[in-house]
C-alpha cells in the first residue's frame, strides 16, 4: 500500500524524499506497510485552524492524527474486510511549529519530523496519552520504534515528550 506525502506549506523548506524514507522505515518497523497513510505538512496558521476545529485549542501544535479506526486497542492492527479499508488515516505535521522548537533546542528539523511522525503513527494505532498510564504505554512504544530506527539508520532519535502532562 502507499504513503501519500503532501507539503501544503511554503514557509519551511523540507526534504520530502528524506521524510518519505523516514516514514517508510517507521511503517516497516511498526508492521503497517499494507496500510495506506497520509502525511500532510502544514504551517502554523493551518495547524492552528485544524487544532481549533477538532480540539478547541487556539494554538498551533507539532502533530495531529486522524485515525480511520477510532477504537483500536493500542498497538493492535485493524482487520479490514475490504481493500478500501486498508487505510490507517492521516497525520498533519506542523513543520513551522517543529522548526521553531528545533531552533530553540538546536536540534535537526528532519530528525524531529521523523520523531513526530512516529508519535502520529502511534496515535493512528490506538495509542493515547490522556492519562499517565496511557502516556507510559505510548512512550514505551515510541522508544522501542525509535531504538529500532536508530539501529537501522545509525541515528540517535528519542521521543520528544519525556514527561506526562495533562496538556498534551
Amino acid at each position: 500500500m502507499g504513503l501519500v506525502l503532501q507539503n501544503l506549506q511554503k514557509i519551511v523548506p523540507i526534504k520530502r524524499s528524506r521524510l518519505r524514507r523516514d516514514v517508510e522505515i517507521l511503517r516497516h518497523l511498526m508492521g503497517i506497510q499494507k496500510f495506506d497513510l497520509g502525511i500532510i505538512c502544514v504551517d502554523n496558521r493551518k495547524m492552528q485552524q485544524i487544532n481549533y476545529l477538532y480540539r478547541n485549542k487556539r494554538s498551533p501544535t507539532d502533530v495531529l492524527s486522524f485515525p480511520l479506526y477510532q477504537d483500536l486497542r493500542p498497538g493492535k492492527l485493524p482487520c479490514p474486510v475490504h481493500r478500501d479499508e486498508l487505510n490507517l488515516g492521516d497525520i498533519f505535521l506542523g513543520v513551522e511549529f517543529v522548526r521553531t522548537r528545533c531552533q530553540e533546542e538546536s536540534s535537526d528539523l528532519h530528525q524531529s519530523l521523523a520523531v513526530i511522525a512516529a508519535h502520529g503513527i502511534c496515535h493512528l494505532l490506538g495509542f493515547r496519552h490522556d492519562t499517565e498510564e496511557e502516556w507510559i504505554e505510548m512512550l514505551q512504544k515510541e522508544k522501542y520504534v525509535l531504538n529500532e530506527y536508530n539501529r537501522l539508520t545509525g541515528s540517535h532519535l528519542e521521543p520528544l515528550t519525556k514527561n506526562y502532562s495533562q496538556e498534551s
